[in-house]
């Protein structure tokens, strides 16, 4: 498996490696670093980028295989992918070393202009993402399903990783602070409802008071694995299938925006909060039930 992302990309393939072994310096830090930042272990930001950073650089490596029409476009794609991971987790870890936060942090020149960078950074690979889906639009497959699988699963994950720039906003005091030319510390949120730094859950630091961005961008983002996984561990699925995982998986990060967005938080929703989902769920489930007419299924399906 190492060899075929190795021939595929050996780029990313060597940013996953490095990924792989900062996640464990990170931990390590985790262990013996007693700081924190914003009431979360100094570490902990670090060790899930390091973490996510390396399943992302392995996923895209991994798909270049169902690229065959365009091994110019991966000669550079990845290369320009992978240099752009290694600045933004490079400046993650430094801030964390610093003692500092890396994300929204203006308070000083050299904390806003590191953000700054790291921000350009985020655009262009997403910009660059946007370029995969494309390609996978314009590349043909032999299994109809598996390709919509990919496609749809790097689409979605493409808007979750749009979702991030909900954070970048200004909250409402520090909008009130700008316009009255005050200085402020940091620009933008994960917490919707309250100062970033409450108490979080543990593990992940999402916020259990209040609203938290972090959630729906984390599970938009990782649509491109457990998209096409589900799909895969089916074994034969069908385009009904697909296309009903794809449009609930998408569902679920739109009803989890909209919950952030009103500061409730993920451990304690509303009654409202707790309806839609009931209706995504029971709509869901209805999809899935295979439609049949005279006794026959009207369900085509492709096996791998």
């Amino acid at each position: 498996m190492i060899s075929l992302f190795w021939k595929e990309s050996r780029a990313l393939t060597a940013t996953a490696g490095i990924m792989l072994v900062d996640f464990l310096f990170t931990l390590m830090g985790m262990a013996f670093d007693p700081r924190t930042i914003g009431g979360a272990p100094a570490w902990l930001k670090p060790a899930k980028f390091g973490i996510s950073t390396a399943i992302f650089a392995g996923s895209i490596a991994w798909l270049f295989q169902y690229l065959p029409d365009f091994a110019k476009t991966k000669r550079w794609l990845g290369p320009a992918l992978a240099a752009i991971l290694l600045v933004e987790i490079g400046i993650i870890d430094f801030q964390a070393a610093r003692g500092t936060t890396s994300h929204f942090n203006v308070s000083t020149v050299e904390d806003a202009v590191l953000y700054s960078i790291m921000g350009t950074s985020i655009g262009v690979l997403w910009v660059l993402s946007v370029w995969i889906v494309v390609t996978l639009f314009r590349q043909t497959f032999h299994d109809p399903v598996w390709g919509w699988a990919l496609r749809l699963g790097m689409l979605i994950s493409v808007l979750g990783s749009a979702s991030g720039g909900l954070m970048t906003m200004p909250t409402g005091e520090q909008r009130a602070n700008l316009l009255r030319h005050e200085q402020v510390t940091s620009v933008g949120a994960h917490t919707v409802g309250a100062p970033d730094g409450g108490p979080g859950i543990a593990g992940v630091g999402w916020s259990k008071q209040h609203g938290d961005l972090r959630i729906p961008h984390f599970l938009g983002l990782h649509a491109l694995q457990i998209i096409p996984l589900l799909v895969w561990w089916r074994r034969k699925s069908t385009m009904r299938f697909l296309w009903t995982i794809s449009g609930s998986y998408f569902a679920l990060f739109l009803i989890l925006t909209w919950q952030a967005l009103r500061g409730e938080s993920i451990v304690e929703p509303t009654s409202l909060t707790l309806t839609v989902l009931g209706v995504w769920l029971a709509a869901t489930m209805g999809a899935l039930i295979p439609y049949k007419r005279n006794g026959y299924s009207m369900e085509v399906i492709h096996e791998r």
